[in-house]
């Protein structure tokens, strides 16, 4: 079977910004939601459940094989639970802390990444990286207002501590699932286990609903507004997650791959128009040392 030919690459780096920009929609939709009561687990289950459809039907289309190597269920399972996991700490951040800085504690994925892999008996990061990481440390120290935070933690808001541990907890749990689909999963299809994974998240919210594990997780919203933002978060998520596997044989992911870092830059200005959330210019200058770090490390490692 040929590869497709990829697009130009303007068109590429257009396209991917343009996902990047739906996968922020998705958080700042999620926020609307959640600040007009809705639960935590319904929102994921919308989410799961509309990204299930369109990789289902997208199976369909391509008529794959729905049977994995031998060995390779167990793991299969596993990275489910993990992205489920990494949904509920992502979502949980974004109801408590602004959406731009949850996004950013997500940026400490490559960091955690590499650090997992050579522990896991990977190659050591180069001193090159290893400084880009540190830089990378640096703008999340800026960007969180941590000298302030320590000197009036009452100023931020009694769950801030909560939704930034939640945040790089996201980042950890979403590492080891990479890690896995690397080493573990080489051999099942990307679609498929892409399934696979939305499938679990969306049995395992459904089970979580019904036994109450998360006290007002399925609780609906208060008004229309939180059920446009309920809609909207799973048509955004949906459409950003199936154009992207529909894509991605023509995006040329090894060069164009650091233009999906624009989802922080599209999360602060979404969530400035319509949350209002905003941050101080020196909180500013720390995100962009963090996006720029993350496309600095990303360039670094495919060279």
């Amino acid at each position: 079977m040929t590869r497709p030919a990829p697009f130009p690459r303007p068109l590429a780096l257009g396209l991917m910004a343009c996902l990047a920009t739906l996968f922020a929609a998705n958080h700042v939709a999620a926020r609307v939601a959640f600040d007009d009561g809705a639960g935590l687990l319904l929102a994921i289950l919308v989410r799961s459940g509309l990204a299930t459809l369109a990789l289902g039907l997208l199976v369909l289309v391509q008529r794959k094989s729905l049977r994995l190597p031998s060995g390779s269920g167990r793991w299969q399972l596993a990275v489910g639970l993990l992205v489920t996991l990494q949904s509920l700490f992502l979502y949980s951040a974004v109801a408590r802390i602004p959406v731009v800085v949850a996004l950013l504690l997500m940026n400490t994925l490559p960091i955690q990444l590499a650090l997992i892999s050579w522990a896991m008996g990977g190659p050591r990061p180069t001193p090159r990286a290893a400084l880009i990481m540190g830089v990378i440390l640096v703008g999340l120290v800026v960007v969180l207002d941590l000298p302030a935070w320590l000197a009036e933690p009452e100023a931020l808001g009694p769950e801030w501590f909560l939704g930034v541990a939640l945040g790089l907890a996201a980042a950890f749990v979403f590492a080891w699932a990479l890690w896995i689909t690397e080493h573990r999963l080489a051999e099942v299809g990307s679609t498929l286990r892409s399934l696979l994974t939305m499938l679990t998240v969306l049995v395992a919210m459904l089970a979580a609903g019904s036994a109450g594990l998360v006290p007002g997780g399925m609780a609906l919203p208060e008004s229309t507004v939180g059920l446009w933002g309920l809609a909207a978060l799973g048509l955004l998520y949906g459409l950003a997650f199936s154009t992207l596997f529909i894509t991605v044989p023509r995006l040329d992911m090894a060069r164009n791959a650091p233009a999906m870092n624009i989802e922080p830059v599209a999360a602060l200005v979404l969530g400035y128009l319509v949350l209002g959330q905003a941050l101080t210019p020196v909180q500013l200058l720390g995100g962009g040392i963090v996006v720029a770090g993350v496309v600095a490390l990303g360039l670094s490692r495919r060279a």
